[in-house]
């Protein structure tokens, strides 16, 4: 396969309680993880749900198991060559314990926060067996393969950047909650640079560096739909 191939993986669901969504009511969110097929190896992007009782009764999750998920993506977690945590919360770094011995991109910020009391569920992180590549920044972890750091949701957050044949896809986690979420953030970038006269609200700062990698597509962790230029 010399040109990457990017799948979608279904990790389950979760309710998101009406405290949390701003709208008065409950909302139930996906969360989808994806693999890269490379010529170079198998990279996963975040790696389901974990387990704890508080998480359980808080979020009421329905968890796709990571065999499973991945089974139905096309791909294998004896394949898995290298694994991309856009951040440590417990719904993206579930099933990092079933891959000892593989590779963990990481932000050090952000395994510097998930080491903190009450960030996640400790035994995901750091697992017996877990090995990370600790990141400071930007870096190309395969040819093509681009790690940017997106912080917001988590100072740490990192999203990945892949370069296909026809075009570029960005892997934005929750970068943003929601597709339209981040067409709003490019919108204001784009107003800010046409200086427009009206007041307009500031983007994030490294929208300026994805959308000068020209991306065709941006997936998120928590929206089925896709942001398209």
């Amino acid at each position: 396969m010399s040109v990457p191939v990017i799948r979608r993986v279904d990790f389950g669901y979760f309710v998101r309680p009406a405290e949390e969504t701003g709208t008065g009511a409950s909302r139930v969110e996906p969360v989808l993880g994806y693999v890269v097929h490379h010529v170079d190896g198998l990279v996963l992007v975040d790696t389901g749900m974990g387990s704890h009782p508080d998480v359980d009764a808080h979020y009421r999750p329905r968890r796709q198991p990571l065999p499973a998920a991945l089974a139905a993506a096309g791909a294998s977690a004896e394949k898995v060559t290298l694994v991309v945590n856009c951040h440590l919360h417990f719904d993206h770094c579930g099933g990092n314990p079933l891959l000892t011995g593989c590779p963990i991109v990481a932000q050090r910020a952000e395994l510097e926060l998930a080491r903190c009391a009450g960030y996640t569920i400790p035994d995901l992180v750091d697992a017996p067996g877990l090995r990370y590549l600790e990141l400071e920044g930007e870096a190309e972890i395969l040819p093509g393969v681009i790690v940017v750091p997106t912080p917001g949701h988590t100072a740490g957050h990192q999203s990945l950047v892949v370069r296909l044949g026809d075009g570029t896809v960005v892997v934005a986690c929750p970068s943003h909650d929601t597709a339209s979420a981040y067409s709003a953030d490019v919108l204001a970038w784009r107003a800010n640079r046409d200086r427009h006269d009206a007041v307009v609200p500031p983007a994030q700062a490294w929208i300026d560096r994805l959308q000068k990698l020209d991306p065709r597509r941006v997936v998120f962790a928590h929206d089925h739909a896709v942001w398209e230029p």
